[in-house]
C-alpha cells in the first residue's frame, strides 16, 4: 500500500511540477497553423490535433475581414486554401487574387476550407497530406479560436499558449484598417495582457513590431519574425523592444563539413542579448538539405541550441524532445 502511495505522490507531484515550468525556460514546440501536417492548416480541427498532441503553443495568423473580424488564416488571399473562385467568382481584384479583406464575417464563414493548393493549376501544395476538398472544414475568428483553446485548458487542466501572428500590418493600414490594434484588444479582453500571460506575439514587420511595445505599450512576450540575411545584422536594435526571434531555420545553417553542418552566430548572437530563437518550419515532408526529419531536429534543436520550433507535424518534435 505504502508504494502505491509513493507512486501515485511521484506521479501527481511531477505532473504539477511541470504544470508550473516557465514555458520560456525549456525548449518548447509550437503547432504551425495547428497540426497541418495532417490536417488543413489553421481549422479548428487541425488545433483540436495540435492540442492532444501535448505542444506548448498554437499558432494564429490573423487577417482582418472587411468587417473588422480578426480571421485565423496563413495571409491576406483566400483563393489557395478555400473555394471562394467557385462561390463568389466575382469578388476577384484586378490582380486575379481573392483577398480577405473584402469579404464580411459571415461570407466568409460560407466558404469550404481545403488542404493547401496552387490556385493557378488546382494542385495540392504537399501531396501525401490530407485529400484536397475532402472534410468539412471551415474558416474562424480568432476569438472562436481562443474560447476554443481556453475552454480545452478548463476542462484538460493543461495550460496550452497562443502565438498569434499580425499579418501583413503594411498592407491593412493601406486598406485604412488598424489590424493591430484591433488584435491586441482581443486578446486583453480574453487576458492576455503581460510576458506571464501564456501568449507570444510575433509579426514580421520590425516598425510594427516596434510600434507594438513602444508606442501601444504592450507587455506581451513579443518576437520578432526574420527572413532576409541582412537582418540578422539588426539584433542589437530588435532586442530593444522584442524578447526573441524567428528567423527562417536556413539563417542558423552555415556550411556542411565532413558529413556535419556547421552554423552562423544567428543563435549565439541572440542569446547574448538575452532573445530567444524560435525558427521556422520543422516539416517532416519538406526535408530540403536534411536526409531525416530526425537530423533535422538533432541539427537545429540539439547542436545550434535553439529555444523551440514551429513545426507542421508536432507529435514528431515532441517524441523527439522527449527522448
Amino acid at each position: 500500500m505504502k508504494k502505491i502511495i509513493l507512486l501515485l505522490i511521484i506521479i501527481f507531484g511531477c505532473k504539477k511540477s511541470h504544470q508550473k515550468l516557465k514555458p520560456m525556460n525549456k525548449k518548447i514546440v509550437i503547432a504551425h497553423r495547428g497540426a497541418s501536417g495532417y490536417l488543413p492548416e489553421h481549422t479548428l480541427q487541425a488545433k483540436a490535433m495540435a492540442y492532444a498532441m501535448h505542444v506548448d503553443f498554437i499558432e494564429q495568423d490573423l487577417v482582418l475581414s472587411k468587417d473588422d473580424v480578426p480571421i485565423v488564416i496563413h495571409d491576406i488571399y483566400l483563393d489557395d486554401v478555400t473555394d471562394v473562385a467557385k462561390k463568389f467568382p466575382d469578388r476577384k481584384r484586378e490582380d486575379q487574387r481573392y483577398y480577405v479583406i473584402d469579404f464580411t464575417f459571415d461570407e466568409l464563414k460560407t466558404l469550404q476550407v481545403s488542404e493547401r493548393f496552387n490556385p493557378k493549376n488546382g494542385k495540392q501544395v504537399y501531396s501525401n497530406r490530407f485529400p484536397i476538398w475532402q472534410g468539412n472544414f471551415k474558416l474562424h475568428s480568432l476569438q472562436e479560436e481562443i474560447e476554443f483553446i481556453q475552454g480545452l485548458n478548463t476542462s484538460t487542466g493543461k495550460d496550452i499558449g497562443i502565438y498569434p501572428e499580425i499579418k501583413a500590418p503594411e498592407f491593412h493600414q493601406k486598406e485604412n484598417k488598424n489590424l493591430t490594434e484591433i488584435v491586441l484588444n482581443v486578446l486583453s479582453d480574453y487576458g492576455y495582457k503581460t510576458k506571464k500571460d501564456n501568449c507570444i506575439l510575433q509579426c514580421f514587420n520590425a516598425k510594427e513590431l516596434e510600434r507594438i511595445r513602444k508606442e501601444l505599450k504592450s507587455e506581451l512576450f513579443l518576437v520578432q519574425l526574420m527572413e532576409f540575411k541582412e537582418e540578422t545584422k539588426q539584433l542589437a536594435h530588435f532586442a530593444t523592444y522584442a524578447d526573441g526571434i524567428g528567423p527562417w531555420y536556413r539563417q542558423i545553417l552555415s556550411e556542411k563539413v565532413d558529413g556535419k553542418f556547421t552554423f552562423t552566430s544567428l543563435v549565439s548572437d541572440a542569446h547574448k542579448l538575452g532573445l530567444k530563437v524560435h525558427p521556422y518550419t520543422f516539416r517532416a515532408d519538406a526535408l530540403a538539405e536534411f536526409t531525416t526529419f530526425e537530423e533535422m531536429m538533432q541539427t537545429l534543436l540539439i547542436d545550434a541550441n535553439v529555444d523551440g520550433a514551429f513545426t507542421d507535424f508536432p507529435d514528431k518534435v515532441i517524441a523527439f524532445l522527449g527522448k
